[in-house]
């Protein structure tokens, strides 16, 4: 299986109540999504790369759906291990996710039913990552979400991203933090303990491991830093935003590679639909620049106009055309710091 890259992560079923409340919702719109699998889904729908997911789902009429949507992404479904559903999901479940996508003062909320999901129990030796690798996978992309998921994803993590070097391939990694997949379990303290063992692994990372605020004069520090830190790191890249309200951000990013900083368009008071999904599109474009050899600035441009642009439409998942996102990323100037 020679495929360009293979996420790793949770798939959940987003249900979207669209311009209503969900709590007061008679009716949803139903996508599938995930922080990890966003990327995969956008660099073959998007950028016609071919992609794979590991993940794992119960084998029930809800794990079945989300194969559905997986599938008519494009995304290779193969690697999915399926686990028997015991009738109430007592020992295994797939996940929901609930989220508004919010409407000016209202802020976008996400309320996710994701307990005992059947990635959250994949152990390392449920996947033979050294035999997938050696089919001449390009890449392999996970991240922090997966990484909160339970006690034991890290380890998961850890074997694959390992496996994929030994390999030559490509790692990525979005630290991508979120709260309740860490309350009661040592919050941002014990998920950045946790990001760093796995950064050890990590040619590619999206964000920042810090709780200081990353703007375009101080984000070369903290990229110089966390090379230093990690000697195998490549490249740093996150992006900018600033909220003014649900449907109005400033917009931009930014990385660094070997020194080299570019900064990508800075889209002032962009108007934004649905900003679920916005940094996966950024990272995934700049994946996407990173496969086909361009420079770096070329990279950045490429990821922050494919997010910009899947925050136009409903949903976790990108509807962007690869000429839409060629058509904004050229269309504006960028700096490059040397």
């Amino acid at each position: 299986m020679s495929l360009d890259l293979v996420a790793l992560g949770e798939v959940m079923l987003r249900l979207d109540p669209g311009d209503a409340r969900v709590r007061t919702a008679r009716s949803f719109a139903v996508w599938e999504g995930g922080g990890e699998y966003n990327v995969a889904r956008a660099l073959r729908r998007c950028f016609g790369l071919s992609t794979g997911i590991v993940t794992a789902l119960a084998d029930n009429e809800v794990g079945r759906l989300v194969e559905d949507l997986i599938l008519a992404g494009g995304v290779d479904t193969s690697l999915i291990r399926w686990l028997p559903y015991d009738g109430i999901g007592r020992t295994v479940r797939n996940g929901l996710n609930f989220v508004e996508r919010g409407f000016g003062v209202r802020a976008p909320l996400g309320v996710s039913d994701r307990g005992n999901t059947a990635v959250a129990q994949l152990k390392p030796a449920d996947v033979d990552f050294g035999a997938l690798f050696a089919t001449g996978v390009g890449g392999l992309h996970t991240g922090g979400i997966l990484a909160g998921l339970s006690d034991t994803t890290p380890d998961l993590i850890e074997t694959a991203l390992y496996a994929a070097r030994e390999h030559g391939v490509r790692t990525s990694y979005d630290l991508n933090y979120r709260p309740s997949l860490w309350h009661g379990r040592g919050g941002l303290t014990a998920a950045q303990a946790v990001n760093r063992r796995l950064l050890r692994g990590v040619d590619v990372v999206f964000g920042v491991p810090t709780a200081d605020p990353v703007d375009v004069d101080s984000f070369a520090a903290h990229a110089e830093r966390l090379a230093a830190e990690f000697p195998d790191l490549r490249v740093v890249a996150t992006t900018l935003r600033h909220a003014y309200s649900a449907n109005c951000h400033d917009w931009g990013a930014i990385a660094w590679r070997d020194g080299e900083v570019a900064v990508a368009t800075h889209r002032e008071r962009l108007a934004v639909l649905d900003r679920i999904g916005g940094g996966d599109g950024f990272a995934s474009g700049f994946l996407y620049g990173l496969h086909q050899g361009l420079d770096l600035l070329s990279c950045v441009e490429y990821g922050a106009a494919h997010g910009a642009l899947a925050m136009t439409t409903p949903g976790d998942t990108s509807m962007a055309t690869l000429a839409e996102v060629r058509a904004l990323a050229e269309s504006g100037t960028g700096d490059v710091i040397r």
